[in-house]
């Protein structure tokens, strides 16, 4: 891991890539998703399952097919009309190779 010293007002502080911090602290699971990704994630402001299908470079038919999921009732998930069952959601990320924690 790459870091960074500096000293402020006689303080040692360590600068380190957002990325490392996160997996240190354990703000979030070790992935492969890029830093922008896991950012959108943490925004909170977009489907984490359409963020991570989009990455992974899915449609919605697609992931549908693969995981034996309705088109119908993926879409509810992506755009929150449904929460998804525990087995649609843990299929969903076994698919995209996620911690399941990143899409609930």
């Amino acid at each position: 891991m790459k870091y960074d010293l500096l000293h402020i007002q006689g303080k040692p502080y360590v600068l380190v890539p957002l990325h490392d911090y996160r997996v240190l602290t354990h703000e979030h699971p070790k992935s492969d998703l890029p830093d922008e990704i896991l950012d959108r994630l943490m925004a909170r402001q977009e489907s984490p399952l359409k963020i991570i299908r989009k990455y992974r470079g899915f449609t919605q038919k697609e992931l549908a097919e693969l995981t034996g999921i309705s088109r119908p009732y993926l879409t509810e998930i992506e755009t929150g009309k449904k929460d998804g069952s525990i087995r649609a959601m843990k299929t969903l990320a076994d698919v995209l190779n996620v911690d399941l924690s990143l899409l609930v």
